[in-house]
């Protein structure tokens, strides 16, 4: 239980085509973000986050600024989750120590390969205990996952989701601000300019400001601008974080299956 029995890297790539496997799937992005495309859902991700995919689910990965991971395939998980989700790691890259030590044993250290099962242990111990963990109630926590796997989209349409929910819209935008602390609007908002923070720090100046602002879900760079300098104190042209970390260094990746 628990076994990997492929474990592989992805350098930067941007497309990786419709295919399943008869395994679990567990990819931890190490670089960039995009989308994974289910035939009932497309999940956001970014990096540090890992996506959880059920044996025999059809899917394929797309992202316009490219990404990196580390992908491995584990036989008979007992992993709770029922449906492809998206976790975000731990903050202390112990999440990502195990996978990248899960890559070398598989790919460069035959020796040591009687190590993975417990590599695999590990990993599905930590996504089990990472699993988000619903604290709104269904209509509010049903707003919010909407919103995540839709944020990057200049095209999603808000009112839309609230909408089609059987409560008036009203109701809805008090309830969660009641549970949030912000209206689904300024939730929408936030983690968009929190996606630009992230990719404005990852390109370094590279690119220009209407790119980044298409990118992150905002069709207007100008009315991007004025919310980001808002929110950051200054510009999205002058925005330096204080360190960017470095994308981890390791043997070089497999090439992808098309």
């Amino acid at each position: 239980m628990d076994d990997i029995v492929y474990a592989g890297k992805h350098t930067r790539t941007w497309t990786v085509s419709r295919h399943l496997h008869k395994q679990w799937e567990l990819i931890f992005c190490t670089g960039g973000s995009g989308e994974l495309v289910f035939d009932d859902r497309t999940l956001a991700y970014r990096a540090d986050d890992v996506a959880v995919i059920p044996p025999m689910t059809p899917h394929a990965n797309i992202s316009e600024e490219g990404f990196t991971n580390i992908h491995v395939s584990l036989m008979d998980a007992a992993l709770p989750h029922t449906e492809p989700s998206i976790v975000h790691a731990d903050p202390n890259g112990f999440l990502l120590d195990a996978f990248t030590a899960a890559f070398y044993y598989y790919s460069e250290a035959a020796a040591g390969r009687a190590l993975l099962p417990l590599y695999g242990q590990l990993i599905v111990a930590f996504l089990t205990s990472y699993r988000p963990v619903h604290r709104h109630s269904e209509s509010v926590q049903r707003i919010e996952d909407d919103i995540l796997q839709h944020y990057p989209d200049c095209d999603y349409d808000l009112n839309a989701c609230l909408e089609a929910m059987p409560f008036q819209t009203g109701y809805l935008k008090r309830l969660f601000k009641k549970e949030t602390g912000l209206t689904p609007l300024q939730y929408l908002t936030d983690k968009r300019l929190e996606n630009a923070a992230r990719a404005l720090a990852s390109i370094c100046g590279k690119g220009s400001i209407s790119e980044t602002a298409h990118l992150c879900g905002f069709d207007d760079p100008l009315y991007f601008s004025r919310l980001f300098k808002k929110k950051y104190g200054v510009s999205p042209r002058n925005y330096a974080p204080d360190a960017a970390a470095p994308e981890p260094l390791g043997p070089e990746g497999t090439k992808i299956m098309v």
